[in-house]
């Protein structure tokens, strides 16, 4: 039986949601249930405003169909989170004629780097060179690590001395991209913690020195976010977004989350879109998000 990564990926949260389901008063659709619905979904880490978003389009709903009952209730909740997050599920956009610079930001312990090696090795698979820019000058331990995963891929790495200026090492993987023909360029940041400003003034240094490097760099800045911090990762995301343009996220370790509902909080809060999800520890295991596979994945619609 062929793999389903998405089913593998939120086992964890799609359990969760059952155990909560399980709880809902009795068979019948009422209000008690709706009450408690939108608890459940808060639970989730849905967030408030799009948990009663939700559950008001699922009543409209289940009144238009007369849905009586709660495996009914499930499918139209499946349905309508599917069609929440159409809008959000885009790709990455990097052209195939010019050299693509990816650049990767998001608070500490967000999965980066791991993540950044995953692309690098999803875009190797695409036939694309690969250059990697150690631009977190601010740990050494950053560039040690980003040497392992570019060792492990084959590929090479440009860093710059410990406390260094991180913008001119992103300027200088540019220009040695284009001198070895490469075809891509990701560039790691320092975890940055989104309450320390002179920290995210050196992210917006590092986005028009890449600007500069060459014109209409980097394509994209995706922010890593680490799918287990639940609400928290609303606040990055709005946080993040009026430092840099963050042109899409990245949810990281998917499969360690028991609540799947920071994705509904992430992009009906913010306007963001999900273009990458983590499934995993492999090199493989990054996937293109993808809307109905996760609601899905996520919502059972069998009960006990």
């Amino acid at each position: 039986m062929p793999r389903n990564p998405w089913k593998e990926a939120m086992e964890r949260a799609r359990h969760f949601l059952r155990s909560q389901f399980a709880s809902l008063p009795g068979r019948a659709v009422g209000r008690e249930m709706w009450e408690q619905l939108e608890e459940v979904l808060v639970r989730s880490d849905v967030g408030v405003a799009v948990a009663t978003e939700l559950v008001e389009r699922v009543r409209s709903e289940a009144m238009r169909r007369g849905a009586r009952d709660l495996p009914q209730l499930l499918q139209l909740l499946r349905e309508e989170v599917a069609a929440c997050l159409g809008p959000a599920q885009q790709t990455l956009r990097l052209p195939r004629d010019e050299l693509a610079v990816v650049m990767l930001v998001g608070v500490n312990g967000s999965g980066k780097t791991t993540t950044l090696a995953k692309l690098a090795h999803r875009l190797q698979k695409q036939g694309r060179r690969v250059l990697l820019a150690a631009a977190d000058t601010f740990r050494a331990a950053a560039a040690e690590q980003l040497g392992v995963w570019a060792r492990r891929l084959g590929t090479e790495m440009v860093t710059g001395m410990p406390g260094g200026d991180p913008a001119a090492v992103a300027f200088d993987a540019v220009a040695a991209a284009r001198a070895r023909g490469y075809h891509c360029v990701l560039v790691d940041t320092a975890g940055r913690l989104h309450t320390r400003h002179n920290l995210m003034e050196e992210l917006r240094k590092i986005e028009r020195v890449l600007g500069r490097a060459q014109a209409g760099c980097p394509q994209e800045v995706l922010l890593v976010i680490d799918a287990t911090t639940g609400q928290n990762a609303v606040r990055q995301a709005v946080e993040f977004s009026r430092a840099v343009r963050v042109t899409g996220c990245c949810l990281a370790k998917m499969d360690g989350t028991a609540k799947g509902g920071v994705v509904l909080s992430v992009t009906r809060e913010t306007g963001l879109p999900v273009k990458l999800v983590g499934i995993g520890q492999g090199l493989d295991d990054l996937i293109d998000f993808d809307a109905r596979a996760f609601a899905e994945a996520l919502i059972d619609t069998h009960q006990p």
